[in-house]
């Protein structure tokens, strides 16, 4: 990467994980100039490995973000680390972004890749061992829990489609009822098919020895010894002092109750707003590793080419308005 410091980039990236420094490095190679704005936040800092990413699969994701880093040394792109204090369009197709040390800096086009939040139940001690023994995703995380004792905390409609996934992995999957909603006779066969056992009653608290799951404890005492726990989490588009870009944002619905929300991008990451592109959890909030990087991936390629466009349309402008007599040779 340089270390160039310019107050003007043909383009900002707001976010600095897999589909940030994706963006960044087919935008580098494509020759922009380009400035990766990273709070070093990532979602899945929790998470002592990454998983499902070819070549890559294992990685704690610290190392990962590293390589990616590195990966951009060999062009123009600057990293700084903070945050986006605010962001908006100028009059004359460039953006304004100013940091969170008040540096301002402005830009031909945005890519917004600054991930998602989760926000877990209200059980006592789950933020202890969230993404190391209290976890969302099977295919994250499931291979390293088989054959374990698994609990599915349930939350809402999509909790026994939750619990049927998880029982892939292992034979010993207790679906805690929790706030979901009582099965309904097909699900309590499809259950009872996989050998999920259902316990009735709200969780109360988890008791963990470090970041270790040992029991969850329900509301009346009882506690239930469990390896691992399965929370499906809400998970919220990360859009902090963006406000004034003004994109459209969708709630995120699973089975009919509201799960999160995200920005509305179409296939390639072009978002409501014109020059403005987004990849990553921010867009799709399920999506692993290897999807966001790939999502960023596709959103800088796009951008090259819409930045070629207006160029050649200037390059064509200003032939067609330019002098129409050839220079004089002397």
């Amino acid at each position: 990467m340089t270390s160039s410091h310019t107050s003007s980039y043909d383009v900002v990236v707001i976010g600095g994980g897999a589909a940030g420094l994706s963006g960044a490095l087919a935008l580098g190679r494509a020759r922009r100039t380009v400035l990766v704005v990273d709070a070093g936040e990532p979602r899945n800092a929790p998470a002592t490995q990454a998983h499902a990413f070819l070549t890559r699969d294992g990685t704690p994701p610290a190392e990962l973000l590293a390589a990616g880093r590195a990966d951009l040394e060999p062009y123009a792109v600057d990293l700084v680390v903070g945050s986006v204090a605010a962001a908006r369009r100028l009059d004359d197709r460039r953006f304004r972004v100013t940091l969170d040390d008040g540096r301002p800096v402005t830009a031909r086009r945005l890519l917004i890749a600054s991930g998602a939040v989760d926000r877990l139940p209200d059980v006592d001690g789950l933020d202890a061992i969230w993404g190391r023994t209290a976890l969302h995703c099977p295919y994250c995380h499931g291979w390293e829990v088989r054959d374990q004792r698994i609990g599915v905390l349930g939350s809402g409609a999509m909790s026994v489609h939750q619990a049927l996934l998880w029982s892939q992995w292992s034979d010993d999957v207790v679906l805690f009822l929790h706030t979901a909603p009582e099965p309904s006779a097909e699900e309590s066969a499809q259950l009872a098919a996989r050998s999920v056992t259902v316990i009735r009653g709200t969780v109360a608290s988890v008791d963990a020895d470090g970041d270790r799951l040992r029991t969850v404890r329900l509301a009346d005492g009882t506690a239930i010894e469990r390896d691992a726990l399965a929370v499906a989490t809400r998970v919220e588009a990360r859009l902090d002092g963006l406000d004034a870009l003004g994109l459209d944002t969708a709630v995120v619905e699973r089975g009919g109750q509201v799960v999160g929300t995200q920005v509305t991008a179409d296939p390639t990451g072009a978002t409501s707003v014109a020059g403005v592109w987004a990849a990553g959890n921010v867009v799709e909030p399920t999506a692993q590793v290897i999807a966001s990087a790939a999502a960023g991936t596709m959103a800088g390629a796009v951008m090259n080419m819409d930045l070629i466009t207006e160029d050649t349309a200037d390059a064509v402008a200003g032939s067609v308005n330019g002098p129409t007599e050839s220079p004089s040779v002397h």
